[in-house]
């Protein structure tokens, strides 16, 4: 028999009930929209080795025939056969093995961007290995030490190789680390210089005002395609790790201005997490972030790119342009998880005793008017090398006169940038804004060999704005 007390508490049982039962999901209780990343789905290659620890890849360079353009077929180059290529991921203390061909009509080679690997496997020819030849193979081996987003292209007529569509991801993952909410997804932004045939333009258009400027492509692309289309869920986050892929092109990009969680970059996680509504990306940076969709079910957005003022004439005449289609699936919104605010400690180097450098990026001409780039005024071609120590640590002060950026990028070493507000993180590739100046810390562990260091607007470099290390016991 029910009681005055027990009847009072009825109501208070069903809406208890009723509130519980209504009550949204949580993004991590949720699976992403059904092909949510299928128009960005990248390849990956077949392992030929058994040891978990272990990634054996065959890996080709060759020519093959796609469409970018509606109805137009154009010749790029590309590694097995995707642009980009193939995806390789490994976890930390992994061994990787790439038995490479070449099957181009000119030679070539792999540099493993960001990497801190033994100097015999950074791919620079005529300094850590000799070029490959057409119909010519080199096996790369060796163990990936750093959680990070990294990526591979050419060293060889570097500007002209990857404009043709050689460059590829490569992650590296940490179970240790901390988890960050949202489904991966591994953009990497790029750029294609093809006429309205699809055929592809010399990779000296322009002249001297092309290697001045830097040749950004005609045709924009996001994992290797124009307007790709991203299924979203409202508040169902995505772990976007984003690479700039490009020649020269620095992508300033947003949606909406909405809340982009930064949790890392070039050398994996940052110290701690920093909030911002846009992502700015020099050629060869990256930036690990947590992007939360703000849009209702059923609407469609685009992200944008937006004009970066990189020096003389970058924004002129410019507006911003749609690169993805971002489509929110008519699903009931989810409860987005926090990201966790502390990542990691970063200790920063001691730099008491560091010897000091001064780098001044220099813009010129030669005898014959053509543009000549050079460190401290001195073209690539007719540099010394730095001569280093293991085990020391430097600071270089990198002055930039010029009226253009640079993004500077170091071979093989992560360096720490000094007197920023930003969260200590790791790098290996830092903008060097015109007329202004960075300075960075580098140690130099124990892998001797000579290193290159250059501007990563890879015309530039091709141009001369290049120097080399040598690192000695």
């Amino acid at each position: 028999m029910l009681n005055l007390r027990s009847l009072r508490l009825v109501p208070v049982l069903l809406l208890s009930v009723s509130v519980w039962a209504q009550a949204p999901l949580t993004a991590s209780q949720v699976s992403p929209p059904v092909d949510w990343d299928k128009e960005l789905a990248l390849n990956m290659p077949a392992d030929l080795n058994p040891d978990p620890h272990i990634l054996e890849i065959n890996l080709e360079a060759v020519v093959k025939e796609m469409e970018f353009i509606p109805g137009k077929k154009t010749q790029v180059w590309t590694y097995n056969g995707s642009v980009p290529g193939p995806l390789i991921k490994l976890k930390v203390g992994d061994r990787l093995i790439v038995h490479f061909k070449n099957k181009l009509p000119a030679p070539t080679s792999i540099h493993w961007h960001g990497l801190r690997i033994p100097n015999n496997m950074d791919g620079v020819p005529d300094m850590t290995q000799p070029m490959v030849q057409l119909g010519g193979e080199f096996t790369y081996d060796f163990v990936v030490p750093d959680a990070g987003t990294f990526w591979y292209h050419p060293h060889v007529d570097s500007a002209a190789q990857v404009g043709y569509g050689l460059y590829a991801p490569l992650v590296v993952e940490d179970p240790g680390e901390p988890k960050i909410p949202g489904d991966e997804l591994i953009l990497m932004f790029s750029d294609m210089s093809l006429d309205d045939e699809g055929l592809m333009q010399e990779p000296k258009a322009g002249g001297r005002f092309g290697d001045l400027f830097g040749r950004e492509g005609t045709v924009v692309l996001v994992n290797g395609k124009v307007m790709p289309t991203l299924q979203l869920r409202k508040g169902k986050q995505q772990r976007w790790r984003v690479i700039n892929a490009s020649r020269t092109r620095y992508f300033t990009l947003r949606y909406k201005r909405s809340p982009l969680v930064i949790v890392g970059g070039d050398g994996g996680l940052a110290e701690h997490t920093r909030t911002v509504n846009e992502i700015k990306l020099v050629p060869a940076e990256r930036h690990d972030f947590v992007f939360t969709p703000p849009d209702a079910p059923g609407v469609d957005g685009k992200l944008r790119w937006y004009p970066t003022d990189r020096g003389y004439g970058s924004t002129y005449n410019r507006l911003a342009e749609d690169i993805m289609n971002m489509h929110t699936v008519s699903e009931p919104a989810v409860t987005p998880m926090p990201v966790p605010e502390q990542l990691r400690k970063i200790a920063a180097l001691d730099i008491k005793d560091a010897k000091e450098r001064t780098l001044n990026l220099t813009i010129g001409y030669d005898r014959n008017e053509n543009v000549s780039m050079g460190i401290n005024g001195v073209h690539y071609k007719d540099a010394a090398p730095y001569m280093i120590k293991v085990g020391q640590t430097e600071v270089w002060t990198i002055r930039n006169d010029t009226d253009f950026s640079h993004p500077f990028h170091l071979h093989g070493f992560f360096f720490q940038v000094l007197a920023t507000t930003e969260p200590l993180l790791w790098k290996d590739t830092v903008d060097v804004p015109q007329h202004s100046v960075v300075k960075i810390a580098i140690k130099f562990d124990d892998r001797p060999g000579m290193w290159m260091f250059h501007c990563h607007i890879l015309d530039h470099a091709e141009v001369g704005m290049m120097g080399h290390l040598h690192l000695e016991r």
